[in-house]
């Protein structure tokens, strides 16, 4: 008697985990699969809407040709190779910095450098371009200090620009991934330092064959993360620089929405650039994952 009882059970726990399931995969495949599976077909077409007509490649042919994307794509990557390393260096050391239990105020420090992500994208871009204008803050600073003899138009030199750029993304994701690699470090047993100690290791030793090989999973997280948001960089380049001058902050994401908003509307065009992206983001992640994971 007791397994029918059992199987009915059974039956009314799956009854209401699918219940509970099947709304929210509804919602996901209706506002997300579905459009990315659009997008794709879209991206093999010419024209949008009564228009469209099927176009083979022609659309991912005419990127290899298209100069402002090149641009788009290596300015992505100068920013993915100069800047997201350095921030991720810079947030592994203050977190290293504030995990020590002997640091006085150390919630209050904690909290000061995470503030920044807790501020509009819009708006921090805004500030930075304020700080950096012609008669902003910086060349105000640098004048005063006789750093320099007369104002730098930051946001006119194409390397300048780009200096912006990277600084305000420094500033503003430094302390989001310091949370991440703070919380790995709060959970490594302090008994294997304590240990090393012991054994005659000095500091040094303990963050080279300790402290790093025990973050890995949560370098390559960071490293994935940080990658994929600067491949798919807009908020900055579009407030700070508005992809000038002369392309030369143009992001990826900017150049597509350019040619979806700005532009006629050539939205197969830009189905098949952020289909590129895609691609770019899987091929990086993996290369990230085979170095970073042995496993």
């Amino acid at each position: 008697m007791a397994k029918p009882t059992s199987l009915k059970l059974h039956t009314k726990q799956n009854i209401v985990g699918w219940a509970f399931v099947i709304p929210a995969s509804i919602l996901i495949f209706t506002f997300f699969f579905y459009p990315i599976g659009k997008a794709f077909l879209l991206s093999f077409q010419t024209g949008f809407g009564a228009n469209a007509q099927y176009a083979g490649l022609v659309n991912y042919k005419r990127l290899l040709s298209d100069n402002t994307f090149k641009t788009s794509l290596v300015n992505v990557l100068t920013f993915l190779v100069l800047q997201v390393p350095v921030m991720l260096l810079l947030a592994l050391a203050l977190a290293y910095t504030l995990n020590d239990h002997k640091l006085k105020f150390r919630a209050l420090f904690r909290t000061a450098l995470f503030l920044p992500c807790a501020t509009s994208l819009v708006s921090y871009s805004i500030v930075f371009r304020s700080l950096f204008a012609l008669d902003g803050f910086m060349n105000a600073l640098l004048l005063n200090l006789n750093v320099i003899q007369s104002p730098i138009n930051w946001l006119a030199n194409p390397w300048t620009a780009k200096l912006v750029i990277m600084l305000a993304l420094t500033w503003r994701w430094t302390g989001y991934n310091m949370i991440f690699f703070l919380s790995a470090l709060q959970n490594i047993d302090r008994s294997i330092f304590e240990a090393a100690i012991i054994d005659g290791a000095n500091g040094f030793n303990r963050f080279f064959k300790i402290t790093i090989p025990m973050l890995k999973p949560i370098i390559l997280l960071t490293a994935i993360m940080s990658t994929n948001g600067t491949l798919q960089l807009f908020d900055e380049t579009v407030n700070i620089t508005n992809g000038g001058p002369t392309n030369a902050t143009l992001s990826i994401s900017q150049y597509i929405y350019r040619l979806s908003f700005q532009y006629s509307p050539r939205f197969p065009y830009a189905a098949a650039m952020s289909f590129v992206v895609f691609v770019l983001v899987g091929i990086l992640s993996a290369m990230q994952m085979r170095v970073g994971d042995k496993r």
